[in-house]
């Protein structure tokens, strides 16, 4: 595989133009990524300006606090899937998960699964905010709930991802799931300590920079 083949190319940021977008899509053909990862607002932008290619559409739910109700949540992948999202990147529920309230957590992943209808679902753990043991529960709860992915960060919290966090997650997870590490990878240095500590993907808006290191 080549390093372009595990990159989701993002652009998150909330000032994010159209044109950015048209321009983020460019790139992606042009390199081969896997994906682009964007905000809900330019999936149907995205999905018709990638329609012909083999680079998918990946949209985030509940981003980036995972604070919104489960309802908001099924109905914000409903709109993604019905405009062309493939991949669904969702937010945990943070606060429940740091309560102790597993089954919160779980019920709510488990909803957005249902609802993405067969899309992959990608679980955003944010685990600069969680201790070992919330990281550990955390992954065991996305794939109790059906996810096919954990994922480190938002990009938009305290903290991205790190090679320790990718080495647990992979060590909860085993084969049975994926691991996407997100947030400050912004080389091809990082980005193959990433993939050697376990990730499958790499979620980065630097990806023109890494795969032309």
């Amino acid at each position: 595989m080549t390093i372009a083949s595990y990159i989701d190319h993002t652009v998150l940021k909330p000032e994010t133009t159209k044109e950015q977008i048209i321009k983020l899509c460019a790139e992606a053909r042009e390199h081969g990524f896997f994906s682009v990862c964007i905000n809900p607002v330019f999936v149907e932008l995205a999905h018709s300006l990638l329609k012909d290619s083999d680079v998918k559409v990946c949209t985030v739910v509940g981003f980036p606090l995972g604070a919104n109700t489960t309802a908001i949540k099924v109905a914000e992948t409903k709109q993604a899937v019905r405009e062309g999202a493939e991949e669904i990147d969702m937010v945990i529920n943070i606060g429940a998960l740091k309560a102790g309230d597993a089954v919160q957590v779980e019920d709510d992943i488990s909803a957005v699964v249902e609802a993405a209808e067969g899309k992959l679902v990608k679980v955003i753990i944010e685990a600069c905010l969680l201790t070992r043991e919330e990281k550990i529960l955390a992954c065991q709860l996305s794939e109790k709930a059906g996810a096919q992915f954990v994922k480190t960060s938002t990009g938009f919290s305290t903290g991205g991802a790190t090679v320790e966090d990718v080495a647990l997650m992979k060590e909860t997870v085993g084969d049975r799931l994926e691991v996407k590490a997100s947030g400050g990878i912004r080389d091809l240095a990082t980005a193959q300590q990433m993939i050697a500590a376990g990730a499958t993907r790499i979620g980065s808006s630097n990806g023109v920079v890494i795969v032309n290191s």
